[in-house]
């Protein structure tokens, strides 16, 4: 059977503030600072709904739940993936593989990894090892680096039957 193949790019940042939880892929990170955003600011979550959508060439979150959106206030981004999740697979794709960084200087996402893979992994509808998640810090230079700012980027390859 031959398949089509597509491939996405995400990128998402966030201003780091005191009073904010910090979630990163639906996985509370223990810190002193959250994302903020219009929604819960989940960068990792963000970044990989928009490579999904650039992937079948639907635009990007930000058209889909804009943030003048009373809606999407403090939205939980599980629900914001699993809507674009729903659409990719309506539409008869599949994800082969996703990779993700996310840049932070600060917490270490080491303890964390595991756990964010997991809920990749299940909002994405795949087995683990189809999630490949990277932590860089900004080596204390720009925004990340001064901890001032988080950044998450995705890119995902999709996959389907060609159509005859």
């Amino acid at each position: 059977m031959n398949k089509e193949f597509r491939v996405g790019l995400g990128h998402d940042t966030h201003r780091l503030v005191e009073g904010r939880p910090l979630i990163l892929a639906g996985v509370r990170i223990e810190h002193e600072l959250g994302l903020l955003g219009h929604s819960d600011a989940d960068i990792v979550l963000h970044c990989v709904a928009d490579a999904l959508l650039g992937a079948i060439g639907r635009g990007d979150i930000g058209e889909h739940f804009p943030d003048t959106d009373p809606a999407c206030k403090d939205l939980d981004s599980s629900r914001l993936l699993a809507d674009v999740v729903a659409l990719v697979e309506s539409l008869g794709w599949s994800l082969v593989n996703a990779d993700i960084i996310v840049h932070a200087q600060l917490p270490k996402l080491l303890p964390y990894k595991a756990a964010m893979k997991l809920r990749l992994a299940q909002l994405l509808h795949v087995q683990e090892d189809r999630i490949n998640l990277k932590a860089k810090t900004g080596e204390k230079v720009g925004p990340v680096g001064r901890r001032e700012a988080m950044q998450a980027e995705a890119v995902v390859l999709l996959e389907r039957p060609v159509r005859d």
